[in-house]
Order: structure tokens, then sequence, then C-alpha cells
């Protein structure tokens, strides 16, 4: 897995908090108690843990002095019943965290647990990729879940790859017209910049197939279609299958020998993970 952007995900948990406490979380205010408590975090249905770290930060940012402990790690499978985290200290400071920490561990354990499920059906034929479908402003946290569930990122955004798709083609008047654009782009550049182009059907496919260009992506190709594709292809182009994937047609896309294939749902349709945080 790669290492999260602590300063990407700082800048998330300080706009998570103040969202939620803003002037002060009143009701843990009335109480009017200064005990210290123990807690912990169980989890209440099996899958893969992601997120453990953030959510230790997210205690930490809001008393530095809550002491925490972790018994389970990015990308353990988890149990029902399984303790994942313990906390003490300022039993104020742990109710008013705990629901900004329970939504964001929920979340990224709900996407890695959802890629292990994908992960395991392809049995190591292809590589599950993630797509650009994510939460606004919650993308270092959702590409990093998509690594704890054993599933591989794609582009982070518009910046660091080109991925020519459909309505470039439109724009510029044609496949080839797109890819030369590309090409000489990436031929001013002082770093490798990957190219990726959308095709729709076999004639688009053979046309891209002649450009020396990184990865092809079958945009909702037929099974069919796929394992003619991968016959064709005698370049070193990767080729990415996407489109009507789930959990039900995943198996059989991989069997075509397509080296990736791309799932929006991973991160569009999240269900999250569910977890309690109990005192002790």
């Amino acid at each position: 897995m790669s290492n999260l952007n602590w300063k990407i995900v700082n800048k998330i948990i300080k706009n998570a908090l103040n969202e939620d406490i803003r002037s002060g979380d009143i009701t843990s205010i009335a109480m009017n108690l200064k005990t210290n408590a123990n807690a912990k975090i169980i989890a209440k249905e099996n899958g893969i843990l992601a997120g453990i770290e953030v959510a230790k930060q997210v205690f930490k940012f809001l008393d530095s002095s809550l002491k925490i402990t972790n018994n389970k790690s990015d990308g353990e499978k988890i149990i029902k019943g399984d303790e994942i985290l313990s906390i003490s200290g300022n039993g104020q400071s742990i109710l008013t965290a705990e629901r900004t920490v329970l939504n964001i561990i929920g979340r990224m354990s709900g996407i890695a647990t959802i890629v292990n499920e994908y992960s395991k059906l392809t049995n190591e034929l292809c590589k599950i990729l993630d797509t650009r479908k994510t939460m606004p402003l919650l993308r270092e946290l959702d590409k990093y879940s998509v690594e704890c569930g054993n599933g591989v990122n794609h582009r982070y955004g518009l910046f660091d790859m080109i991925l020519i798709k459909e309505n470039h083609i439109r724009w510029i008047g044609g496949i080839e017209k797109a890819i030369n654009s590309a090409l000489e782009f990436t031929k001013k550049q002082n770093e490798k910049i990957k190219i990726e182009i959308e095709v729709t059907n076999m004639l688009e496919f053979k046309t891209a197939l002649k450009f020396p260009i990184d990865r092809i992506m079958l945009d909702h190709f037929s099974l069919s279609e796929m394992k003619k594709a991968v016959k064709l292809n005698n370049t070193n182009i990767e080729l990415e299958a996407s489109g009507d994937v789930n959990l039900k047609t995943v198996k059989n896309i991989a069997l075509t020998g397509v080296d990736f294939i791309s799932v929006g749902a991973l991160t569009h349709s999240v269900k999250n993970f569910d977890f309690s945080l109990l005192f002790k």
C-alpha cells in the first residue's frame, strides 16, 4: 500500500471535526463531567479494515493527551466482535470525536471490503482498478482504501495521466487526431506521462492498436469482443475492461485475458462498514 498524504488527510480531519463540532459538543458539555474513560471500537461485521491510522489521528487531533492503541492494522481481515482500537483519557474528548471517527473508518473499511470481494473473484487473473468516481474532497482516503482491499489505483486525477474518452474524440474529430495530439504533447514534457484511450467498438480498437500508447480501455465490450481484442493485441499495450462490471460478471470478464478491470462502484456506491464505540 502507498502511504497516505498526511497533509491532505489532516485537512480532511480538521474540516470534518469543524463540520460536526462548530461552537462545541453541547451534549457532552451539558453532562458537566471531567472524568476519564476507557473505550473501545469493535467491528460489527466481517470484512477488511481500512483507516485505523486516520481514526487515531482524529482522536489525537482533538485531544493529544488521549492514549490510543490499535489491535488491528489496515488491510487486515476483521471479524464481528473484534476490538480494533482502544482509547483512554478525557471522556468528553472521546465522545466528541466518536462520530467523525466511525464515519471515516466505516466508509474506508466499506470500500476495502468490497474491493477485496472483487479481487478474490478474479483469482489474480487481472487487477481491479478504481476510478475518479470518489466522494469529492475524500479521494485521498478512498484511493488508499482501495489499496487496503487489494485493489490498484487508476490515475489519481486529471493531472497525472492522459485518458482520452469518447467526448475528447468527438471534440477533436477522431481517434487518430486525439492520439497524435496526446503523443505530441507528451514528447514535450520532462517526465513520462502515460496515455490511455477509451474505445467503444472493434474498429476503434484496431485503430488505437496502431499507436505507441500505454493502455486501451474497452468500454462496454461484450465478452466475445474482449476475447477477440486480447487475441488481436500483439503489442505491449495494456487492456482495461470497463462498464457493466459487478460481482456477478467480474470473474467472466477476468477470464477473457484483460489486464485490468475498472469498477466505479467501488467508491461511488459504498456500503459503510459497521463499527461501534463503547465505553468500558
